[in-house]
């Protein structure tokens, strides 16, 4: 991390108690700017971009946060839907006390203009899951896992922003059945090429034997 990463990070947590009154707006990194004894320059410096800079600086920390949190767990010995789960919860479950920035980044992200960043910043962050599940693909799987991933992790945040059942309970529940929906489809898709080789094999070989 550089200087500024540090500067940023230092403040996005001093911010987060002010989010969740002001947005992620200049007068909240106003507010954490003085918390962390910095001046207001200095936090208009860090984000020259405004709002989806910070909730940006934001979603990377929680990545940074999340991947050293992974790297005490014992991966290795779960199955990979596991990895998978944990990795998910691991980066949500410690932004519960704000759970309103969180909501309120999104919205930030849901901006037309903020696309680009919502995009780059959703791809980082399931990278980043299936890294630390020991992910190796290098062909077409590489990018069908992530654009999957993506769909759970952004299902499962919203349905955990208004969870409120003890321990996200309800949340955990509702990620492994994502995880279950996409594991089968690797199944029904390898069932689906095999049914149209069965399709075509008479096809194949009636134009074998027509051809001699």
């Amino acid at each position: 991390m550089s200087a500024l990463d540090d500067r940023r990070a230092e403040l996005v947590l001093a911010a987060l108690p002010h989010v969740a009154f002001d947005g992620w707006s200049r007068r909240a990194m106003h507010h954490a700017a003085r918390d962390t004894g910095l001046d207001r320059m200095a936090a208009d410096r860090a984000f020259p971009y405004g709002a989806a800079d910070m909730v940006a600086a934001f979603s990377r920390l929680a990545d940074r946060h999340m991947i050293g949190a992974l790297e005490q767990r014992d991966l290795a010995a779960m199955k990979v839907r596991q990895r998978i789960s944990v990795g998910v919860r691991t980066r949500l479950e410690e932004w519960t006390p704000h759970r309103e920035a969180v909501r309120r980044g999104i919205a930030v992200f849901a901006l037309p203009h903020n696309s680009g960043t919502a995009v780059r910043c959703l791809y980082d962050t399931v990278d980043a899951i299936w890294y630390a599940a020991g992910d190796t693909a290098t062909d077409w799987n590489f990018y069908s896992k992530r654009a999957l991933l993506a769909g759970v992790y952004s299902a499962t945040t919203l349905y955990w922003l208004d969870d409120r059942s003890d321990g996200a309970t309800d949340s955990w529940a509702f990620l492994d059945r994502r995880i279950d929906d996409v594991m089968r489809i690797p199944k029904v898709g390898a069932r689906l090429i095999n049914v149209r080789e069965s399709m075509f094999r008479p096809v194949r070989a009636f134009c074998g034997a027509s051809t001699r």
